[in-house]
């Protein structure tokens, strides 16, 4: 909580009381449900409209249940998988029918699950370096919208009302494979710049299948990809041990440490270096 402790007066002089905040538990919290549902009823009283974003491991799906039977919104994000987002979405059908079993309207509240799905390519080449096992050329780059599809079918077909958002683009498929589809994307400014440039057609992909010969390949020569698309490819205990996962939280906990030594540096400049 330390880092942002320190921004937060920016955030109220930039934002104001009645600006919207998206923002992330400290990661260096990821196994403590404890610790995350309080950091999380502290950034509740920052401002209205707050969405709080959970990792999707053991720890964190409970901590996501319970803020959100309170009625706080919440993101799962550092979730890659077809079992986390499922997971996402089961905790958050018992989170709201306990709100509403107890007298309180949930038509306000807008649940979120992020599928990572450059981050699951990322993960799938990476492993697949690290075992020598080679695949087709982009064999790979289909890997997370293989994943994100047979995700957003399930909920569909389950009725979820947690909405499914893709993150961590690489590659135009990431966008191009995903129009017409009901769900969330957040492009960042880079990619949109060469999205609108670009001479792919804006045209409905959604309902169009992955390349089986691409799924085929993966699920015979990958076990992460299994792991990650099959709706029992990971229990809740593994989501935390799941390549994509550990290489996420450390980065984002490497981060964490980088911000807070720069505010640091800032409140107690290094003298050995000139100014």
């Amino acid at each position: 909580m330390r880092g942002w402790k320190m921004l937060e007066p920016l955030y109220q002089q930039s934002h104001g009381q009645k600006g919207r905040l998206s923002i992330q538990i400290d990661p260096t919290l990821n196994r403590s449900p404890e610790r995350m549902i309080e950091q999380a009823h502290h950034f509740e009283t920052l401002a209205p409209n707050v969405q709080i974003k959970f990792p999707a491991v053991k720890a964190g799906l409970e901590a996501m249940e319970s803020v959100a039977e309170e009625g706080i919104n919440i993101n799962a994000t550092v979730s890659f998988t077809v079992p986390q987002v499922l997971a996402v979405g089961e905790a958050m059908e018992r989170a709201l029918a306990k709100r509403e079993a107890a007298g309180h309207d949930t038509s306000w509240m807008a649940p979120v699950a992020t599928i990572m799905i450059g981050r699951t390519d990322d993960w799938i080449k990476a492993w697949a370096k690290r075992e020598g096992v080679t695949l087709t050329p982009g064999a790979a780059d289909w890997a997370g919208v293989a994943v994100f599809k047979r995700a957003a079918a399930i909920f569909a077909e389950r009725g979820y009302r947690t909405r499914l958002l893709a993150a961590a683009y690489r590659h135009h498929l990431h966008w191009s494979e995903l129009i017409g589809g009901d769900v969330s994307m957040t492009i960042p400014y880079g990619w949109q710049k060469l999205f609108n440039a670009s001479s792919v057609p804006v045209v409905d992909r959604w309902s169009n299948p992955v390349p089986a010969a691409f799924i085929d390949e993966l699920i015979e020569k990958v076990p992460e990809f299994v792991k990650a698309y099959e709706p029992d490819g990971l229990s809740i205990e593994e989501f935390e041990t799941y390549g994509a996962t550990q290489r996420t939280l450390r980065g984002f906990v490497a981060s964490y440490w980088e911000l807070v030594g720069t505010i640091d540096d800032l409140l107690v400049p290094n003298p050995d270096v000139k100014a």
